[in-house]
């Protein structure tokens, strides 16, 4: 082996597998919007970061992970489109799609909790958001005894 080699076989055996899973977003599931969709979500607090209106999609392995109180299988699938709020007569009503997430069960996402999370654009383009930073804290600190996931059963009916 040469000493490149070695170096190279050091660095990646050192490293964790997170860092090495975070280089690329996966594109978006295919038919996502097939999936079962919660109620529509409201936040008018201008300040929140969920600013918005949004609603959730959830795979059939995420629906199980529901349904057992938020104890997710291995490969489950939860999708959040989030829309610009307009105001009308009747109240807010969405406006353009401004981003979309994805929150997928994968046990080798040590430094998020068994949770893979990755950003699109409005057109579906990875948006680069830092799963640790933009995602993980967050659900951490408020979600950690739901497996990580804020959502909940509710949000479905």
């Amino acid at each position: 082996m040469t000493m490149k080699s070695l170096i190279l076989f050091a660095c990646l055996t050192l490293l964790p597998i997170d860092h090495l899973l975070a280089a690329t977003a996966p594109p978006l599931p295919k038919g996502y919007q097939n999936w079962k969709k919660s109620v529509r979500k409201v936040d008018d607090n201008k300040k929140s970061i969920f600013y918005g209106i949004h609603y959730i999609y959830a795979d059939s392995k995420a629906m199980q992970g529901y349904r057992a109180n938020n104890r997710f299988p291995e490969g489950s699938r939860i999708i959040i489109e989030h829309f610009n709020i307009k105001e009308s007569q009747n109240g807010p009503v969405e406006s353009s799609k401004n981003m979309v997430v994805l929150m997928q069960k994968d046990k080798r996402r040590i430094t998020t909790g068994g949770w893979l999370y990755a950003g699109y654009t409005a057109q579906g383009k990875p948006s680069g958001l830092d799963p640790v930073k933009n995602c993980f804290e967050c659900h951490q600190k408020d979600a950690a005894g739901r497996d990580y996931v804020f959502s909940g059963i509710a949000d479905f009916k």
